[in-house]
């Protein structure tokens, strides 16, 4: 438990650094004075002063907060700081700000990815058939447990995955697969079947499969540079088109919120992902801080996405958002914060106590 809670503590607290340096070095980018650089809330525990900035460690580590200077549009503000002042900023200033916080945990996924990519490699699942099911298209095919394959349809495959796609694009259409055994190359021709199977989002789906399963062989493939360079941004937009496709689906009902975690969840995930290696750890905050940047950029007031909701807003009309307004949409979006809270730990300890 203690490793987890460490393991948390180390995950959290780099993704808010990240998030809130986006929104402190843009802001100082536009020559808005930053008051406060927290990392957590409530009390102050410790911290220094410099200039203007109090960089800060607070009590509750569950977030943090830029507090910049002539931040609500009704402050009073002494003349000479109104040139630091956010809110006498362009509209467009204020949405860059603002939307740094999201960018960065995406810079800091893709930075991860990256760089483990580079040092470490990539892990590859080979196409090794493992099981074999009694009556498949691959049993009736004369599929041996050990095959490894190397083509379809005369295009090269690399991976398991690469195969389980082309496969699954098949449509029902014979396939010709040629495998590698002990003896030599052997070309085999199978129709795939098409069943019933869940997809990663629990959702039943139809797909087209020969009835084999994976060996289980993995290789680890060091990638240049470049390649490097690609292989992050695909995992980065990947991780975010799924989570996009998630809130999605939860907001129209598709995917149950009891699938939703909270920082009990999160911990647990991180103290495994910490006792299975730095690079998966580091993995793990990737994943996460993607997911930080999507539910960040949701039209919620609290939240950025509805403080760049506002600015759009202004932006079409000519002028802001009344004060009045916007206090009623925050306290709204601050209840809607409060009811996920809640609903996330009463997942984490239904799972944590009664699963």
């Amino acid at each position: 438990m203690g490793n987890s809670a460490l393991a948390f503590l180390i995950v959290l607290g780099i993704l808010i650094f990240f998030h809130e340096f986006g929104h402190f070095l843009v802001a100082r980018l536009f020559g808005v004075g930053v008051e406060k650089f927290s990392l957590g809330f409530g009390p102050r525990l410790f911290g220094r002063r410099i200039g203007l900035t109090d960089y800060r460690l607070s009590l509750i580590p569950l977030g943090g907060y830029v507090k910049m200077v002539g931040e609500e549009p009704d402050e009073e503000l002494d003349p000479g700081l109104i040139p630091q002042s956010f809110t006498h900023k362009s509209v467009l200033q204020r949405m860059l700000i603002v939307f740094a916080g999201p960018l960065f945990n995406i810079i800091l996924a893709v930075a991860i990815f990256f760089v483990i990519g580079l040092f470490a490699g990539v892990l590859i699942l080979k196409p090794s058939v493992g099981a074999i099911k009694d009556g498949s298209p691959a049993a009736s095919a004369g599929f041996q447990k050990g095959d490894l394959i190397t083509a379809i349809d005369a295009a090269a495959i690399g991976s398991w995955e690469e195969m389980a796609d082309t496969i699954g694009r098949s449509q029902g259409r014979e396939l010709d697969i040629t495998v590698a055994r002990a003896e030599g190359e052997v070309v085999l021709r199978v129709r795939p079947e098409r069943v019933a199977a869940k997809n990663l989002l629990g959702e039943e789906i139809q797909r087209y499969v020969i009835g084999v399963s994976s060996a289980g062989d993995v290789l680890s493939r060091k990638l240049g540079f470049f390649e490097a360079v690609v292989q992050s941004l695909r995992q980065t937009y990947a991780i975010a088109e799924l989570m996009v496709v998630i809130v999605a689906k939860m907001i129209t009902g598709s995917i149950s919120f009891d699938t939703v975690g909270g920082p009990i969840m999160i911990a647990q995930m991180a103290g495994d992902q910490a006792r299975a290696g730095v690079s998966s750890l580091f993995q793990f905050i990737a994943v996460i801080s993607v997911n930080l940047a999507i539910i960040n950029l949701l039209p919620i007031p609290v939240l950025d996405g509805g403080h760049l909701m506002f600015f759009l807003i202004e932006a079409a009309k000519g002028r802001p958002v009344s004060t009045k307004v916007r206090e009623i949409a925050q306290q709204v979006g601050m209840v809607v914060l409060i009811m996920l809270m809640i609903l996330v730990f009463y997942n984490d300890i239904t799972r944590l106590f009664f699963s």
